[in-house]
C-alpha cells in the first residue's frame, strides 16, 4: 500500500479516537498505530505523529473553538469520531503553514465521510469552514505563499 497524507490522516483518526476510548499512553498508542501502520515512510509517519501530537496538545482551545459554532449543544454530544475529526482538522489548519486550509477541510470531511455516518461529512464541512474564517481573523491561520492563501477568506490586516 503506497502511503500518502490521507493515509496518515485516516490513521492520526484512529489514533485519536483510540486515545478517547482508552486508558493508553500516547506512547502506546502512537507506537501501536501510528508507528505500526505507517513506519515503512518516514515523511508520512512524521506528520501524522506532529498531527497526532499537535491535536492531543491543543485539545482544549480546539475544543472552544467548536463549541463556538455548534450553538446549544454540549461538544460532548458530538459523535466521537466526528469530534476527533474536527479537532484533527483545525489543528492541521492552525498548525501546519504549508497545507492549504480548503485542503484540510477536504480532506477532514473525506475522512469523517469514510468512518461515521452520511451526514457527518456536511456537519465538519460547516464547522470548519465557519471556523476558518473566524481563525483568520483572529490571526490564529496564517497562510503564505502561492497557493496557500484562500482568496475567499478575509485577509490579515
Amino acid at each position: 500500500m503506497q502511503l500518502n497524507r490521507r493515509t496518515a490522516r485516516e490513521t492520526v483518526m484512529t489514533a485519536l479516537y483510540a486515545l478517547e476510548l482508552s486508558d493508553d499512553s500516547l506512547e502506546h498508542i502512537i507506537e501501536t498505530v501510528l508507528r505500526k501502520r505507517l513506519s515503512s515512510d518516514e515523511q508520512i509517519l512524521d506528520f501524522a505523529e506532529k498531527l497526532f501530537l499537535r491535536t492531543v496538545r491543543d485539545k482544549k482551545e480546539l475544543d472552544e473553538v467548536i463549541s463556538g459554532f455548534v450553538t446549544n449543544w454540549d461538544i460532548k454530544r458530538i459523535a466521537t469520531i466526528d469530534r476527533c475529526v474536527l479537532r484533527m482538522g483545525l489543528a492541521e489548519m492552525m498548525t501546519f503553514d504549508d497545507i492549504p486550509t480548503k485542503v484540510s477541510i477536504n480532506e477532514a470531511i473525506d475522512v469523517v465521510k469514510k468512518f461515521s455516518t452520511h451526514k457527518s461529512g456536511n456537519f465538519v464541512n460547516g464547522i470548519l469552514d465557519s471556523a476558518s474564517k473566524k481563525l483568520v481573523e483572529e490571526g490564529k491561520i496564517k497562510k503564505q505563499g502561492s497557493g496557500l492563501i484562500d482568496k475567499t477568506l478575509p485577509r490579515e490586516k
